[in-house]
């Protein structure tokens, strides 16, 4: 018990010593001491402590041979802290300054990195998301050749599956309220042409996306519905579309797990076609 104690007192001990320190680092007036002491931090990985003493050291070390390398380390640090959004302004506001600085492609890079981090799931507005995408696009122009250019292409693919679950969720969204309210009804009506409008547009603008068979799911899904939801001056040509609908889908997947429930469709529509 007692050398757990010395143990425990030591440790506190040390930490105060160390935030003493800090304290008095922190509060010093000698800026080539105080910066030295942040690239200690920053290499030993005390970003927290990195972050304040370089924000109190950038405008102090504007115009000397330190300030590239202290922004830098600033913008490096916010990341590692996991201020993504003060980050990406900061490794911006690097590049626009050092365009051919020593951190110039990095900088770039982690534009696109910190955004990424901080880009919201797929139910939320996406505007970070796209911005993120703007960025690692905006580095492989300028870098096309840089060793990060395989690792932003993935990010890439990344945030645009985002965009793409985005639309699907917003596509199934709008199926899903489609018969809420009742059978025959205008808004049932255009809530399942909605859900064929994202569907559609979402597969003409992500033609590679993984979920490719998923809108065309709903597509077909939708036509059938919107058919059995119509009046009848329009039952018979939706109809007729559902069924070239789930020909075209049981054409393109011919394997799908869905393949019981087009077929089924098409025997509906096939009945009231002929009737």
């Amino acid at each position: 018990m007692k050398i757990k104690t010395i143990i425990l007192c030591s440790v506190v001990l040390l930490l105060t010593g160390c935030a003493t320190e800090f304290n008095r680092v922190f509060k010093s007036t000698d800026y080539d001491y105080k910066y030295e002491f942040a690239k200690q931090c920053f290499a030993d990985g005390k970003f927290g402590r990195a972050e304040l003493l370089l924000q109190d050291l950038i405008t102090l070390k504007k115009g000397t041979d330190e300030a590239e390398e202290a922004l830098y380390m600033l913008a490096m640090s916010q990341y590692m802290n996991g201020d993504y959004e003060t980050a990406a302004t900061t490794f911006k506001k690097y590049f626009s300054s050092y365009p051919r600085g020593l951190y110039a492609e990095q900088a770039l890079f982690y534009v696109g990195q910190s955004l990424y981090e901080g880009a919201p799931e797929p139910r939320l507005d996406q505007t970070p998301t796209i911005g993120a995408i703007n960025a690692y696009q905006q580095f492989l122009d300028f870098y096309p050749e840089s060793p990060l250019r395989s690792k932003a292409q993935d990010r890439l693919f990344d945030l645009q599956e985002k965009l793409v679950m985005k639309e699907l969720l917003s596509a199934q969204l709008y199926y899903n309220l489609g018969g809420y309210f009742g059978n025959i009804n205008s808004n049932s009506e255009s809530n399942y042409s909605s859900s064929i409008i994202v569907a559609q547009n979402a597969l003409k603008t992500y033609p590679y996306s993984n979920h490719r068979e998923d809108f065309s799911l709903l597509i077909m899904k939708s036509k059938f519905e919107l058919a059995e939801n119509s009046s009848a001056d329009k039952r018979m040509e939706r109809y007729q579309d559902a069924e070239d609908e789930c020909y075209g889908f049981l054409n393109e997947y011919p394997e799908s797990t869905s393949k019981s429930l087009a077929e089924k469709y098409i025997a509906k529509c096939k009945k009231v076609t002929k009737d």
